[in-house]
């Protein structure tokens, strides 16, 4: 009963803080989409957005329980609500949203590491940015046309939060993005609302395999 007790807490206070952040988060995105810091969102966009960030911390609690690597995952989960959003309306991820939230992931889990000693995942998740986002890079400079540098930094940035959870998890958060984009993109296609040479968002597709590799991978605490 104690173990089930403070994680009810830590789901209610994940609500709680979604409910919170979800109107400034939808605010955002429409803002950093539309460039006009006038712009406001719809109640069914801050609607969706709370909901969306609520399951997503709900995910973290569950996953990391309480220690400070949790805050890694919630304050990606608030980064992707809003990457996901401003990705589908114009085709870009801010930059004022991907790095800031790379800081802020890097150093909980450098805070992770020097009170809980996992220093090993630290290291496997710089190593894992660094080759994600070097891949990526190398990709985007092969083809411009297929891969954008808002598209490099995100992948270093899932390459760190990923990484820490295991390479495993790195490794099918990107097979799973990859499917999920190709599944989008046919169905896109098969329905009429796209060509073969539409550009989609990749954003949400990798952001969305992310989510599935940290749920199936199981708890993390």
């Amino acid at each position: 009963m104690s173990d089930v007790a403070p994680r009810g807490l830590l789901l209610a206070l994940a609500v709680t803080a979604a409910v919170l952040a979800g109107p400034p988060l939808a605010r955002a995105a429409v803002r950093l989409a539309a460039r006009d810091d006038a712009a406001r969102p719809s109640p069914a966009r801050v609607l969706s957005s709370s909901a969306l960030l609520a399951v997503l911390l709900c995910g973290a609690v569950l996953l990391t329980g309480a220690r400070p690597a949790t805050l890694a995952l919630a304050w990606a989960a608030g980064a992707a609500v809003v990457l996901a959003q401003v990705d589908l309306a114009v085709h870009r991820l801010p930059d004022r949203v991907t790095l800031p939230a790379a800081a802020v992931c890097a150093a909980a889990l450098l805070a992770d590491a020097a009170l809980l000693g996992t220093w090993p995942a630290l290291l496997r998740a710089v190593f894992a940015a660094a080759a994600a986002g070097g891949i990526a890079l190398a990709a985007a400079l092969a083809a411009p046309a297929g891969l954008g540098l808002g598209d490099v930094k995100l992948l270093a940035l899932l390459g760190l939060v990923l990484g820490w959870a295991g390479w495993g998890v790195l490794l099918a958060g990107v097979l799973l993005g990859l499917l999920a984009g190709a599944a989008v993109s046919l169905l896109l296609v098969a329905t009429r609302r796209a060509g073969w040479r539409t550009a989609l968002p990749f954003g949400p597709p990798l952001l969305l395999g992310a989510v599935l590799a940290l749920a199936l991978g199981g708890p993390l605490a």
